[in-house]
């Protein structure tokens, strides 16, 4: 099944070693399916998620926030997520309007 949206993030992970510590940092993306929304690690079935937004935090980045039956789930973007939103929302509004429809 092809995704019908994808959203870039990233991932931050500290490494300390006995003489340094640095940041590494993984690109990384999200994709919106008819069915489900998948990021590296997770997998949400499409009724799970109640809605998605986004902060922004500074110029440039933003956190986009899954809300889920399971909690809310964030993850740092550096890229305007208006249009995967928006893509979700409009997603949601077709399976709403095709649930209606059976009980018509």
């Amino acid at each position: 099944m092809d995704y019908i949206a994808k959203h870039p993030y990233y991932k931050v992970e500290r490494e300390v070693t006995a003489i340094e510590q640095k940041n590494i940092e993984y690109d990384r993306m999200l994709y919106l399916y008819e069915d489900k929304i998948k990021t590296y690690r997770r997998e949400f079935p499409a009724e799970q998620v109640f809605d998605i937004s986004y902060r922004e935090v500074t110029s440039g980045e933003a956190i986009l926030y899954l809300h889920t039956s399971r909690g809310v789930f964030s993850y740092p973007t550096k890229e305007d997520p208006t249009d995967f939103i928006s893509a979700f929302k409009e997603l949601e509004k077709r399976v709403l309007e095709r649930e209606a429809r059976k009980y018509d």
